[in-house]
C-alpha cells in the first residue's frame, strides 16, 4: 500500500496518483532503487546539512521531536523526515522547520517520478529522494533522518556520513522484513552505524552486545550504549542525565508517558556524542518541554469526533501497535490516573500486526473492547478483538467507522468515561482528521 496517501491539492495528488500507477508502493528493502533515483537527480544526498540518523522499533519519532526541539531551541533552523504521516503527506517532509508547502511538495515529487521510468522505485523511495532533494536545495542548520524499515537496508541509509546515529527501543516488528528474533532485528537497526559517527543506543539486553559491537566494527566506528557511555533516570520529578561530559538536569518531557525520558534521553546522548551542531546546555534543558509529537499518547481535545461525550470525558490517542508499544501505554495507565475506572479501548490493528502481544499488557484494566476496520488496509476483523475480549470477561463491540465508536460510548451510561483510541497510526490520522487536529 502507498500509505493511503491522499491530498486535497490537486498538483499533489496528480503526484501521488502518477506515483500509484508507477509502482505498487509495496515495501522493498535494498539500496540499488534509491541510489539509482539519488544519481539521476545529482546525489541530492550528498549536500544536506549534518544528519542526525536515527532508527528503533519504538520511540524513534519521538527521539526525532526531541533532537528538533533541542536544535530550534538553540536557533538552529531543521530539516526533518519522518514517516508515516498521519493526516496529510506534508508531515514526512519538514523544510527548515516548516512543513513542506503542497506546491513545493508536488513540485518535488514530480522531479523525482519524472526520472524514475524504469527504476521500479517504491513509494517511500521516491519520498524519501523528494525529501532529500528539497533538503539539499534548501539552507538549514541540521538534518534529521529517520529511518523508514529496519535499518540496513532501509532507502535512508545512502546517507554515508551521518554525524551521530542512534538506535531507540528494540522489539519484534515487521518480522517478514526484519527477522523473528531481537538479534536478527538488532542488526538490521545497527546497519546505520557509519565510520565517524558515534552509534549511540538505548540499554540493551547483553545477549545483543555481541550483535552491536559486530555492527560497529564492521563500519569502524564506536558504540555508546546506555548504562556505558551514558546514562538517564526520572527522579523526584525531572530527567537526569550524565555522560563523560557532566550532568544534565531538565523538567520531565511533555510528551506522556515514562519511555519518553529514555527517548529524551537519547536525543541528549545523540547531541553530546557528535561536534558538528553545537548547542547550549539552556537548549537542552528546554527540548523536553519543547518537544510535540502527535498520536503518542496525545490527550485528545473536546473537538468534533468527541463531541457526542460529557465534557469530563478524557481521551488518549497512541498509534503503538507491537507488544513493547503496549506495554509502555499501558504503563502509563495507573490506577491513579484512571481514577478507580477502566478504559473504554477504541482499536483497529493491521493484519500483520501481533494482537495478543500488543494487548496482553492491558488485562484488567480495559471495560470494553470497540473494535474498528483500518481504512485502506488489511486489517484485524473484530472477531479477533472479540475473542480477547471473551477471554477477559468483557465486551467487544464491531463498528464500522470511529464515530459511531464514540457516541455507542456516549449512549451507554458513563458519567465521565475515559478512552484510549490506538492500534495503528493509519487509524490515529483518521482520529484526528475527524477531531479537526491537524498536525502542524
Amino acid at each position: 500500500m502507498a500509505d493511503h496517501a491522499v491530498s486535497d491539492h490537486p498538483a499533489v495528488q496528480s503526484q501521488l496518483d502518477r506515483l500509484w500507477s508507477l509502482s505498487p508502493g509495496a515495501d522493498i528493502l535494498g539500496l540499488e532503487r534509491i541510489t539509482t533515483l539519488l544519481e539521476r537527480l545529482g546525489n541530492p544526498h550528498r549536500d544536506l546539512p549534518p544528519v542526525f540518523h536515527v532508527a528503533g522499533t519504538n520511540g524513534k519519532g519521538s527521539t526525532c521531536a526531541f533532537l528538533r526541539a533541542a536544535m530550534e531551541a538553540d536557533g538552529k533552523t531543521v530539516h526533518v523526515f519522518t514517516s508515516p504521516h498521519l493526516v496529510r503527506f506534508n508531515e514526512r517532509i519538514r523544510v527548515a522547520g516548516q512543513l513542506i508547502s503542497d506546491d513545493a511538495l508536488a513540485r518535488y515529487l514530480e522531479r523525482v517520478l519524472d526520472i524514475a521510468e524504469g527504476v521500479n522505485a517504491s513509494f517511500f523511495e521516491v519520498t524519501t529522494a523528494a525529501a532529500f532533494l528539497a533538503f539539499a536545495e534548501h539552507p538549514a542548520d541540521a538534518c534529521i533522518v529517520e529511518v523508514g524499515l529496519g535499518g540496513r537496508l532501509d532507502a535512508t541509509n545512502v546517507i554515508a556520513n551521518p554525524v551521530v546515529c542512534g538506535i531507540a527501543q528494540l522489539g519484534i516488528d515487521h518480522q517478514a522484513f526484519l527477522g523473528d528474533t531481537l538479534p536478527a532485528i538488532a542488526a538490521e537497526k545497527a546497519g546505520i552505524a557509519k565510520q565517524g559517527a558515534a552509534l549511540v543506543t538505548q540499554r540493551y539486553a547483553e545477549t545483543l552486545f555481541p550483535v552491536m559491537m559486530d555492527a560497529v566494527a564492521r563500519a569502524r566506528t564506536s558504540w555508546v550504549g546506555q548504562g556505558d557511555g551514558w546514562d538517564a533516570a526520572a527522579y523526584r520529578d525531572r530527567l537526569h542525565y550524565r555522560d563523560e561530559q557532566g550532568r544534565l538536569d531538565t523538567p520531565l518531557p511533555r510528551l506522556a508517558g515514562a519511555h519518553q525520558v529514555q527517548n529524551a534521553a537519547l536525543a541528549f546522548a545523540m547531541l553530546r556524542h557528535q561536534n558538528a551542531v553545537p548547542l547550549s546546555e539552556a537548549a537542552l534543558k528546554a527540548a523536553p518541554l519543547w518537544a510535540h509529537w502527535p498520536a503518542r499518547l496525545q490527550r485528545l481535545d473536546h473537538g468534533p469526533l468527541l463531541a457526542p461525550l460529557p465534557d469530563a470525558a478524557t481521551a488518549w490517542l497512541d498509534g503503538g501497535h507491537n507488544a513493547g508499544a503496549g506495554e509502555a501505554i499501558s504503563a502509563f495507565f495507573t490506577g491513579e490516573r484512571l481514577e478507580g475506572q477502566k478504559l473504554q479501548l477504541v482499536i483497529g490493528m493491521l493484519a500483520n500486526k501481533d494482537v495478543d502481544a500488543f494487548l496482553s499488557p492491558f488485562a484488567g484494566r480495559i471495560a470494553h473492547i470497540h473494535a474498528l476496520p483500518v481504512p485502506g488496509h488489511e486489517h484485524h476483523g473484530a472477531e479477533r478483538f472479540a475473542a480477547i475480549a471473551a477471554r477477559w470477561g468483557i465486551g467487544c463491540t464491531a463498528h464500522e467507522e470511529p464515530t459511531a465508536a464514540i457516541r455507542a460510548i456516549a449512549a451507554a451510561d458513563h458519567s465521565a468515561p475515559k478512552l484510549l483510541i490506538g492500534g495503528s497510526l493509519y487509524l490515529a490520522g483518521e482520529i484526528l482528521r475527524l477531531n479537526d487536529q491537524l498536525p502542524d
